[in-house]
């Protein structure tokens, strides 16, 4: 039967399966001259192009490259800008085949850890709410939060008619004033999520910093702009939290 279009070019780092999907339905991709749709299976020997242009497509896991970058305050998360704001991939190392891949975005207020990967189809797994991948926050809000406002945050409340809640919110030692900081853990990637809990209990969020995401966390000594490698074993611990580990050959690097 082959497998689905959209997993080979996410996993051949062209984007992730979401992205493709939508590519798909907006008619840029073809296979042998044709226009594919999703959830379209091929063969080894299919002949794919995507807006015109061939896509040679190695059929296995192509070796796994995941980064963490520090995303300091006024960078954007999209690739261009025609405002011509900074953004996150500027900063980001020269790769001689495929593309960075982000794992979620943070807005241009929040600062923090942001992963990118080259595995279309991992970035896809690790933001699926399936998984429920934990993301903590460092948070300063103006205002304190109340016993009652607390547990009506951890039992959930409504965000446009969804639910939505934090799984923990921790009060840190406050140097006094009006703000007050907290640590809090979510399980979804919503947009502005954290800030919008926060204001559904009449509070402004004035900074937010992404501390962790699954069990990767900001390196302390990694610098506002700055980016590291994460390192096999490492990669490895983040394949097997989705259920990737098989035949990923970065695993013994």
């Amino acid at each position: 039967m082959g497998e689905k279009l959209h997993k080979i070019l996410a996993r051949a780092g062209l984007g992730s399966r979401r992205e493709i999907e939508k590519w798909i339905e907006q008619g840029r991709v073809t296979i042998d001259g044709k226009l594919a749709h999703v959830g379209v299976r091929v063969s080894p020997d299919t002949q794919i192009a995507v807006d015109g242009r061939s896509v040679s497509v190695n059929r296995e896991r192509e070796p796994c490259r995941v980064i963490l970058y520090h995303k300091p305050e006024g960078q954007i998360c999209t690739r261009f800008d025609p405002q011509g704001r900074p953004t996150v991939y500027e900063y980001l190392p020269a790769l001689s085949n495929g593309q960075w891949i982000s794992v979620g975005r943070l807005d241009i207020n929040t600062s923090g850890l942001l992963i990118f990967t080259t595995d279309g189809e991992l970035a896809q797994k690790l933001m699926h709410p399936r998984y429920g991948i934990e993301r903590e926050y460092l948070v300063r809000a103006a205002g304190a939060l109340t016993p009652t406002q607390r547990r009506q945050l951890i039992d959930g409340i409504n965000l446009d008619g969804r639910p939505a809640a934090f799984k923990a919110i921790k009060a840190q030692r406050s140097s006094g004033g009006v703000n007050r900081w907290y640590r809090v853990v979510i399980t979804q990637g919503r947009y502005r999520e954290v800030r919008r809990l926060f204001g559904a209990m009449g509070m402004s969020v004035n900074r937010l910093k992404r501390l962790r995401f699954g069990c990767l966390q900001l390196p302390e000594d990694l610098p506002p702009g700055g980016w590291r490698r994460l390192s096999g074993p490492s990669v490895r611990q983040l394949l097997d939290s989705v259920a990737l580990v098989e035949n990923n050959s970065a695993l013994n690097r």
